[in-house]
């Protein structure tokens, strides 16, 4: 990958004697989201708190925007936007002086806070103290804030962790958006559906140590299986045939089965990310 804003070498952070990152190496174009995915206390937050500076690495070496993250260097720090999973708004502004109050951080005079408020759908609780807000607004805020700067780099950790559907595809569709933008996004997650449904690339870590970086779509075609399920009505019952790809007469299987009035549904028989990382580490996202 050329011309990388993210770029991970090797890696690693201990606190005391539990190794939490473990020699990692990866890297991020502009526009890509890449999904960090692992259970709670794989590493994924330790690298973000690294990349972000909050850490130093005890070796190994880490750039953003090609500047080495151990460095205090300010016109790096004012092109990234980061977002936890902890809530750190002052509850008594109201969202709109949350907004200007972190722009002021940056030096920006001018920020655009009806516009980032519309794009998170609070633009109706501008003005509303945030000790009001409930937990999927504040998140929302949360992101809003994240972008005052116009970042070209984000960090997002569990952005939708706890969150009812609505908002959790609310912050979704806000972080597809800037990477339209061309940011480039890490993502870290334990929820499989949403590093599929965004992620350019996944990155399978637990125990601080990196599985696997590739496309969903590679994963799935190289662990899962070449197969059809096949479903039709058998009288008052159902019939389920599997039909492999790889077997020779595969073609006249499926043709035969399309074209039967008792057909219900066909579907593949891909493996999800949650059972290719089980597979890898032998250990579920939600642990």
């Amino acid at each position: 990958m050329t011309d990388a804003a993210i770029k991970v070498e090797n890696i690693t952070f201990s606190y005391g004697d539990l190794e939490a990152v473990g020699g990692i190496s990866f890297e991020v174009a502009p526009g890509e989201i890449l999904g960090f995915l692992g259970p709670n206390g794989a590493g994924k937050s330790t690298t973000i708190k690294i990349l972000t500076g909050q850490l130093t690495p005890k070796s190994g070496s880490a750039q953003v925007l090609g500047v080495d993250v151990t460095k205090d260097d300010p016109e790096m720090q004012a092109q990234i936007g980061v977002c936890f999973e902890e809530k750190n708004l002052y509850d008594s502004m109201s969202g709109q002086e949350n907004l200007k109050f972190h722009a002021s951080l940056f030096g920006i005079k001018d920020v655009d806070t009806d516009e980032l408020l519309r794009r998170v759908g609070l633009a109706d609780r501008a003005k509303d103290r945030v000790a009001k807000y409930s937990k999927g607004m504040k998140q929302r805020l949360m992101m809003a804030r994240t972008l005052v700067n116009t970042p070209k780099v984000l960090f997002l950790d569990e952005p939708t962790d706890g969150l009812d559907p609505v908002s959790s595809q609310s912050i979704r569709k806000l972080i597809q958006q800037e990477a339209d933008r061309g940011a480039a996004i890490l993502l870290t997650t334990h929820d499989m559906n949403e590093a599929d449904e965004l992620s350019n690339r996944v990155a399978f870590i637990n125990e601080g140590k990196l599985y696997a970086v590739d496309t969903s779509e590679n994963l799935k075609l190289k662990h899962g299986k070449r197969s059809i399920r096949v479903r039709t009505r058998d009288g008052a019952g159902v019939t389920e045939q599997i039909v492999s790809l790889e077997e020779s007469g595969a073609g006249e299987a499926l043709r035969a089965a399309v074209g039967s009035p008792n057909l219900m549904t066909i579907h593949t028989e891909e493996a999800t990310l949650e059972a290719i990382f089980i597979q890898m580490t032998g250990r579920g996202l939600e642990g």
